[in-house]
């Protein structure tokens, strides 16, 4: 499976968004991630990355392809964890969550990670554009 396969299978969702294990289980073999939208406060990502990270009113959540990269704020208290830390941000890829910046969304993404978009909808309309991409472009 490719993202645009993937993108395909999600495209018109409903939120909140509950992906089917099996389709989860091809996305992981595939080494897929899925990022969608949850709440007022959530980046949720699925897939081969299955995490979650808070960006109330927006926010930038960086990536490798272990998964979320910590806020720095969590670890530079530990030596050998702000290590860890700098070597994991040094190859990591951003993705920027936008809060109802564009008409008729809640939550849309801005990446430089290569990536295929579908649709979240909530009660007939748009509610998120979440993204998948391969955990091989990061």
């Amino acid at each position: 499976m490719n993202s645009e396969e993937l993108a395909t299978m999600l495209d018109g969702i409903e939120y909140p968004v509950r992906i089917q294990s099996n389709i989860l289980d091809q996305a992981k073999k595939s080494g897929l991630g899925i990022v969608h939208g949850a709440s007022d406060d959530l980046m949720e990502f699925g897939g081969v990355i299955t995490d979650e990270a808070g960006c109330y009113d927006g926010g930038i959540v960086r990536i490798d392809k272990t998964g979320v990269i910590p806020d720095f704020g969590d670890v530079e208290h530990e030596v050998e964890e702000c290590r860890k830390w700098l070597a994991r941000d040094k190859e990591a890829r951003s993705i920027e969550a936008l809060w109802g910046k564009e008409p008729g969304y809640s939550w849309t993404y801005v990446t430089n990670i290569p990536h295929t978009t579908f649709e979240v909808m909530e009660d007939g309309g748009h509610y998120c554009r979440g993204i998948v991409f391969s955990v091989d472009d990061l």
